[in-house]
């Protein structure tokens, strides 16, 4: 991570990571996608769990190279994938209220001490279709992981029936990634383009938390590396080993 990157995301909460997917993985995860999870006629907003399981494309997701080293700076380097899902949306679809903040729940959090930023459970969404501003979708309250007067937030605003100034919904382009902790507010905006909103979001925990008590089964993958192994792996502590970052 840059310098920039650090101070974004400690002063956001959040960070969009530019071009993390090439066009042509972004075809391939599509084309999987049209498969896997075809919309049925009348069938509007869907989601599914477990995509990391849709195949090769989406199996690589989970220690992506471009992402591996976020994960490592903002989580630790024991990190492991907690939960997986995607969210699919179409033109009037409605979201979910703006949610999360800091202790909301036990492993909602995010720490800073001597130039070291850690967070428990956190998000990487992928961005299969393009966002622009005013679409909708993923949405947030920029800095709320380090406020203390969230009670404050007015219903009307969380349920986004009021626009107010600090709520935020960040552009983005396919193949795009955005980094946020659980301890931000945010929440989904009714979704207001014409084409389908397609989001995959992996959810990663430090490797002695969890927040889902659904472990994976890793006889559901086929061919995974040992690192891929060690992220699916239920929490542990002490001789958990560390993920390795890719070559420069």
């Amino acid at each position: 991570m840059t310098p920039e990157e650090k101070f974004l995301v400690d002063l956001q909460g959040y960070l969009v990571i530019k071009n993390v997917l090439t066009p042509a993985e972004v075809a391939a995860l599509n084309a999987i996608a049209d498969e896997k999870f075809a919309r049925p006629a009348g069938v509007t907003g869907r989601q599914s769990s477990r995509v990391s399981t849709w195949g090769p494309p989406y199996q690589a997701l989970i220690d992506h190279p471009r992402i591996v080293p976020y994960l490592v700076e903002l989580i630790d380097s024991k990190f492991r994938l907690d939960h997986d899902y995607c969210i699919f949306m179409q033109e009037g679809d409605a979201g979910g209220s703006l949610h999360g903040g800091e202790g909301h729940e036990g492993d909602h959090w995010y720490k800073y001490r001597d130039g070291v930023i850690r967070n428990g459970l956190c998000v990487i969404t992928f961005f299969l279709t393009p966002a622009a501003e005013g679409d909708g979708g993923f949405a947030c309250i920029p800095g709320t992981h380090k406020s203390h007067f969230l009670d404050a937030i007015p219903s009307d605003v969380r349920r986004f029936e009021r626009p107010a100034p600090y709520v935020v919904q960040p552009a983005v382009e396919a193949g795009d990634a955005l980094f946020f902790t659980e301890a931000l507010i945010h929440g989904t905006m009714t979704w207001r383009a014409r084409h389908e909103r397609r989001a995959l979001l992996y959810k990663y925990s430090p490797g002695h938390s969890a927040w889902s008590q659904n472990y994976y089964n890793l006889d559901d993958y086929a061919n995974l590396t040992e690192q891929q192994r060690r992220i699916l792996a239920p929490p542990s502590v002490g001789s958990r080993p560390d993920v390795v970052q890719p070559a420069a």
